[in-house]
């Protein structure tokens, strides 16, 4: 009887099918690395973006409580207004403790807060507040800093009339987001505005409205 060998033939890839599937699968992965890279730059820019505008809604509510709410803005300079926060302890007078500077930074790129502790809490006259606020602080007290936007640029100062007369401040500034330049405004209008406590030049503050 005659034995048939049966013959298994296995058919292999050939050169240029390797080649084919490599290219396709090369294709693949460069696709599925630029998708990626696209989520996590949109990703980046909206993470920036969001973190922005926190700040800015943060500032425009802490600078908008802080003047509405204010005695009096007691002066201006080009980079910073001095803000009389309130009369803590009843005085009718302006305490080193209760100042508030709202600064801009030397070249106008940053919007922060600067308030003072003073364990004597000195009184402090309106005219001299412009000196304070451009020459060296008093001394013996500490100062504390809020940042309220550290990176924005181009901050301006608008008030309607001069110190100690000021009743709307308006703050500008530019921001940055995902690489486009938008100028925003805070501005606040006087609710409290002690100007009952001013004489008549405007240059001090008197104990009371019959002084």
């Amino acid at each position: 009887m005659e034995m048939m060998q049966n013959t298994q033939h296995t058919k292999a890839f050939t050169l240029i099918e390797l080649l084919v599937g490599l290219l396709i699968t090369s294709i693949i992965l460069s696709a599925v690395a630029t998708l990626a890279f696209a989520f996590t730059s949109a990703n980046t820019a909206s993470g920036d973006t969001a973190y922005k505008q926190a700040q800015l809604r943060h500032a425009t509510l802490y600078i908008s409580e802080l003047i509405r709410k204010c005695k009096l803005v007691c002066s201006v300079t080009g980079n910073e207004v001095v803000v009389w926060r309130d009369d803590d302890n009843a005085d009718n007078q302006i305490n080193l403790n209760e100042l508030v500077y709202i600064q801009r930074g030397t070249n106008a790129d940053t919007l922060r807060l600067c308030r003072f502790s003073s364990v004597d809490n000195p009184q402090m006259d309106v005219s001299g507040l412009t000196v304070l606020a451009t020459a060296s602080s008093p001394s013996g007290h500490s100062e504390r800093y809020v940042p309220l936007i550290p990176e924005c640029a181009d901050v301006q100062f608008v008030l309607d009339r001069a110190p100690p007369f000021t009743r709307l401040v308006t703050i500008s500034f530019d921001l940055t987001e995902n690489n486009l330049v938008r100028r925003y405004e805070i501005a606040a209008a006087l609710r409290a505005w002690a100007g009952h406590l001013l004489n008549e030049a405007g240059d001090a503050i008197v104990a009371t409205d019959d002084d």
